[in-house]
């Protein structure tokens, strides 16, 4: 009769689980020394380690592994022994340095770092700029834009237009409406070469004009579904006459809700006027330089991806087509955009920038 190999003895002291109790109770201790201090301390309670295994969802071997390391060396053992391999080259201070250097100096003949340069002035390789500032997420070679809105009713319409969004008020439509101004219609020098396996879709750089169209749209938050019309011009009266459009559109009785911006054709007395004779129609206007809080943008984005963005159109009357088609396909199955932050994280992300920009102004200044 074959007989399997003892399992080693767990004997805990006082003092040793106290220890592990507490390993296990610590929030910022590492996942990996809490789970073997577990091990250890079933163990010890007279379980096998298959049981300990399955209570765990560990592997049996791992419970064997750190059950034997315990019994050779007491808590000292449940650590990672060191690793082979080649001894680390590079310090600590080393590192900090070119964070430092990154974040706050610039080359001589340049506006931002590169690999190539932060090696030269800093010594080290290629490789091992590029892994530091891979850990540390540093990338100079990337700059983002931003504008914050200087509109001093800023809080006020984000918080009517985000409870718009999440709190709708019973019986209305709620509608987003913008106009996408000066669409191109481009046409390429020579002809678009199809993609093909182990090569992409390939197309000169440059292009010919065929004149432009603006898009009014009007998207409705509940539904999803859009309203669109093309025009040549983007003045008050083609506004004026979307409007209409949209009035054909609507079902009798429920209010109107119009989340837009503060653009000039949108203000025009005939605008107005024909606002004021349909109260049931209530205008929301979005801060300035706040686009990014008008729903019909984050539609208008998917527009300019699936269907501007390397279309072909030889004319604006082809342009137009392509967009009403889309409208048209898009309103087969729409599906409204889900709004997902309040207004007060709005305000608070919008609060925390700017005081990390002050910061930041402040600390180069010094």
């Amino acid at each position: 009769m074959m007989v399997g190999r003892q399992a080693d003895l767990v004997v805990l002291s006082a003092e040793d689980r106290s220890f592990l109790e507490a390993q296990v109770r610590r929030h910022k201790a590492p996942r990996s020394l809490s789970d073997r201090c577990r091990m250890v301390l079933l163990c010890a309670d007279g379980l096998q380690s298959k049981e300990v295994a399955e209570r765990l969802g560990v592997h049996e071997h791992t419970v064997g592994k750190w059950r034997r390391r315990f019994a050779q060396a007491g808590i000292e053992g449940l650590t990672d022994e060191n690793r082979a391999g080649r001894p680390r080259t590079v310090s600590d201070a080393q590192v900090a340095q070119v964070i430092e250097r990154t974040l706050n100096t610039t080359p001589k003949d340049a506006t931002h770092w590169s690999i190539r340069s932060m090696a030269a002035a800093s010594g080290l390789s290629h490789t091992t700029i590029h892994r530091i500032w891979g850990a540390f997420g540093l990338q100079p070679h990337r700059s983002e834009t931003f504008k914050l809105s200087t509109d001093p009713l800023f809080v006020d319409k984000v918080q009517d237009i985000v409870g718009l969004y999440m709190s709708p008020p019973n019986r209305a439509v709620v509608l987003c409406v913008d106009e996408k101004s000066q669409i191109q219609a481009l046409d390429r020098e020579q002809p678009v070469l199809p993609m093909a396996p182990g090569m992409p879709e390939r197309r000169t750089h440059t292009y010919i004009r065929h004149g432009t169209t603006s898009l009014f749209a009007a998207l409705d938050i509940a539904t999803g579904a859009v309203i669109g019309k093309c025009y040549k011009r983007h003045r008050a009266t083609e506004f004026l006459d979307f409007l209409k459009q949209i009035d054909a559109a609507m079902p009798v009785g429920p209010d109107v809700h119009l989340v837009m911006d503060n653009y000039a054709t949108h203000k025009t007395p005939k605008i107005k006027t024909w606002l004021a004779r349909r109260p049931h129609w209530h205008v929301h206007f979005t801060p300035t330089s706040a686009s990014w809080i008008n729903q019909v943008e984050r539609w208008f984005a998917e527009l300019t991806r699936k269907q501007l963005q390397r279309g072909v159109h030889r004319s604006t009357a082809e342009l137009e087509a392509d967009i009403t088609a889309f409208i048209a396909v898009h309103n087969e199955n729409p599906k409204p955009y889900k709004w997902v932050k309040s207004a007060d994280e709005i305000l608070a992300a919008v609060k925390r920038f700017c005081q990390k920009t002050m910061n930041r102004t402040s600390d180069s200044d010094d």
